[in-house]
């Protein structure tokens, strides 16, 4: 049998397990249009690890899956809002709105939960934050949070002062932002947190104090355990090219 026509079966048989098992999109056009590759991407990401099974292999195909058709959970989440329209529902499709870079739908659909009886709640002011920090609206996300610490004054989160600090900087707003900075790392160092405020020193020009926040974090981070430095591998590594830029 010619290879080309072995090739063809496979490709339709591969289309039909798709199909059968509810994943035609993408995988038919991704199996039709890229010969050869696309159908032992289909084996090696949806076949093997339902043949094999465990936790890792599942974690691996949904990771590639999500290379392939970055917006399929998207599209999925956003039908089961549109079938079911619950703050659970929103809020995950929210969720993934953040995850995939649509910060300013993830704004409106926050938008509308926080103004819902049951849906007023600061960990969803905290993610319209998030959100509209990353839409590159600092001063909203300023004034979301200074909302949050109004209406709730009892909540603490390290990770919505960062996001202040963060959103102040962005603002043009260095020296308070320098402030909260030194107010969070007072009660709360993360790897992130001194590595900004290393980099914010920096900036203004405060090299020698910049210098002396990367390299205490640095020091920190070699007397970790290993499990914590490959954690804050990232942050590690910025702080070392600023300590010798």
């Amino acid at each position: 049998m010619p290879l080309a026509l072995v090739i063809i079966l496979l490709d339709i048989m591969l289309v039909w397990h798709a199909a059968r098992t509810g994943r035609m999109q993408p995988w038919a056009y991704i199996i039709l249009m890229v010969p050869v590759a696309g159908a032992v991407a289909y084996v090696l990401i949806e076949l093997l690890p339902e043949i094999f099974g465990g936790r890792t292999a599942q974690q691996a195909r949904r990771n590639v899956a999500k290379r392939i058709d970055p917006e399929k959970t998207y599209r999925g989440l956003a039908d089961q809002l549109a079938s079911a329209d619950t703050i659970a529902n929103r809020a995950a499709l929210a969720a993934e709105c953040l995850e995939i870079g649509r910060f300013d739908e993830a704004v409106q659909h926050y938008a509308h939960i926080l103004t819902l009886p049951l849906g007023h709640d600061p960990k969803y002011a905290l993610a319209k934050a998030r959100a509209q920090f990353g839409a590159r609206r600092p001063l909203d996300a300023i004034a979301t949070l200074d909302a949050l610490q109004t209406q709730w004054p009892d909540f603490e989160s390290a990770d919505a002062h960062l996001l202040y600090a963060r959103a102040l900087t962005e603002a043009g707003r260095t020296d308070e932002a320098l402030g909260e900075y030194e107010a969070l790392l007072r009660y709360a160092s993360s790897a992130e947190a001194n590595v900004r405020y290393g980099q914010l020193l920096h900036a203004l020009g405060r090299t020698s104090e910049a210098k002396v926040v990367f390299a205490e974090f640095v020091v920190q981070m070699k007397r970790a355990p290993k499990f914590a430095r490959k954690a804050q591998a990232e942050w590690l590594s910025i702080a070392e090219k600023s300590l010798a830029a």
